[in-house]
């Protein structure tokens, strides 16, 4: 993907988020079922429904900071999926533009 169509596909991200789009982002996936259940309901989704992964994903336009771990900022930027020339998920099953501070429930160290 150019950084262009990343680009853009940012801007709709952004835009559905800002826009209201409700996300499963309190189903944190920290435990190995947790994970499989969202990547397996990722790989239903078909490539060019976009807000069905960041639904699934549960997407946010801020780092999530738990309360539990009020130290650890889960964000994209600190994420190990997270390519940050390109500003870019590489989790296979996502595959996304996305911004350092946004978050998702599959985030890892």
């Amino acid at each position: 993907m150019s950084e262009e169509e990343l680009s853009r596909q940012r801007e709709l991200i952004r835009s559905a988020l800002a826009d209201g789009l409700h996300t499963a982002w309190q189903d944190r996936a920290y435990e190995s079922a947790d994970v499989r259940r969202t990547v397996d309901a990722l790989q239903a989704i078909a490539p060019d429904r976009l807000e069905d992964k960041l639904r699934v994903a549960g997407f946010t336009l801020q780092p999530y900071v738990a309360d539990e771990a009020p130290e650890i900022e889960q964000a994209c930027r600190t994420c190990m999926y997270y390519e940050s020339h390109r500003r870019y998920c590489d989790l296979p099953e996502l595959k996304l533009g996305v911004e350092p501070e946004w978050a998702c429930v599959l985030w890892r160290v």
